[in-house]
């Protein structure tokens, strides 16, 4: 049977989880930053991808989130 984490290890595992969430939202920004300004030079095939970057960025984060909820109700 597993045991629960305590205190000081669901911290040191909630930091890190922020840690990592803080990355992914700078990415998310530098990306609609660089999509904004290549669609506004004309290059659309740009759109697709960029959206599908950013949704795996989003569906991480929503990982990560459900994990820590998951975490807390142990």
């Amino acid at each position: 049977m597993r045991r629960a984490f305590s205190r000081q290890q669901k911290m040191t595992i909630v930091f890190g989880i922020l840690s990592i969430v803080i990355v992914m939202v700078v990415l998310q920004l530098w990306l609609l930053t660089a999509t904004m300004n290549a669609f506004l030079a004309g290059q659309e095939r740009v759109i697709v991808p960029a959206a599908i970057a950013s949704f795996i960025c989003f569906a991480l984060n929503f990982g990560l989130l459900t994990y820590v909820y998951r975490m807390e109700r142990r």
